[in-house]
């Protein structure tokens, strides 16, 4: 199976969100949702981000597809601890062998992971010049541990699942909800804060993400906001510290959790930061969606369906 980083896809193709809480499931075509069911997901099949009982978490997806008819192809996502994401600067490299061989050079140093047990890929995020005129580029290096991987991998195969491709809950996130602000100059960056069974956050330019980690806070409880608040503020700070990082000029919410009006204004005094609540799926069309259906909870796997395998 491929970790797939990669283009966008206006394909039919199922994003398939396996959330600590629930399941959810779109499908996109030609920028809308054509299809898009959740599920409440038993405890302790899914801790963290991490599968935790493989053949539990089989049966819910095998039961999930059937009582839906949802196809069995579909695109996977994961966000937890065993994923680490960096960003390394290397001259302009147009072949793809050669860049490819760069990148796992630089890998190495800059990610604490043996990568013999990572499975690793990367996308070029952005072209500069150097100081002396010589074009350089921006790498985003995603590693993600690969037992990791092959838990998930396991679980929806055995459920009778087709996996396409694995990408990242946070490039899903941004893809979802990026587009909405394309008019806007990409002369800060994001906050992208998904609040649902895993809290995570994502930093992003434009479209790119350049930054992304699971957060610690659970935002039902009752000092979410001040908690949620100073995860955010360190991982800005550690943003900053990147080359060429572009300050932080907005707090963009999702998931069910940024339906809680009181969080909302909460974090927002918090951080001090303009903090605002996204459309839950972006500028795609869900007029198609049942009503009894919570849009809140479908936001990544929609950015998984518009993401394309390798």
């Amino acid at each position: 199976m491929t970790f797939s980083l990669r283009k966008n896809s206006s394909g039919g193709t199922v994003g398939l969100d396996i959330d600590g809480r629930y399941l959810a499931a779109a499908q996109v075509e030609g920028g809308r949702v054509v299809r898009g069911v959740t599920l409440d997901l038993p405890k302790g099949l899914v801790s963290d981000g991490e599968v935790v009982n493989r053949d539990g978490l089989a049966e819910a997806l095998k039961s999930f597809v059937a009582e839906t008819g949802l196809p069995k192809s579909v695109r996977l996502g994961v966000a937890n601890q065993q994923i680490v994401v960096r960003v390394v600067e290397l001259p302009r490299i147009e072949d793809e062998k050669q860049r490819d061989a760069a990148v796992r050079f630089q890998a190495a140093e800059a990610i604490a992971m043996p990568l013999d047990e990572a499975v690793l890929d990367h996308q070029v995020a952005g072209y500069a010049d150097a100081p002396d005129g010589s074009p350089r580029m921006q790498v985003v290096v995603v590693a993600a541990r690969r037992s990791m991987i092959e838990a998930l991998l396991d679980a929806a195969k055995h459920a009778g699942l087709k996996p396409e491709g694995i990408d990242l809950d946070a490039f899903a996130l941004v893809r979802t909800l990026a587009a909405a602000t394309d008019a806007t100059p990409d002369d800060s960056a994001r906050v992208y804060c998904h609040l649902g069974g895993v809290s995570n956050l994502a930093i992003a330019v434009g479209r790119a993400c350049f930054f992304t980690r699971p957060l610690a806070a659970v935002w039902g409880d009752a000092d979410a906001g001040a908690r949620l608040a100073d995860e955010i503020r360190l991982s800005i700070d550690y943003y900053m510290t990147q080359a060429q990082a572009k300050p932080v000029g907005e707090i963009v919410l999702s998931g069910p959790g940024s339906a809680d009006d009181q969080l909302v204004e909460s974090l927002g005094v918090h951080l001090g930061l303009p903090t605002t609540v996204a459309a839950p799926l972006g500028v795609l069309d869900r007029s198609a969606l049942a009503p009894s259906e919570d849009p809140h909870r479908l936001t990544v796997a929609a950015g998984l369906a518009m993401g394309k395998a390798a």
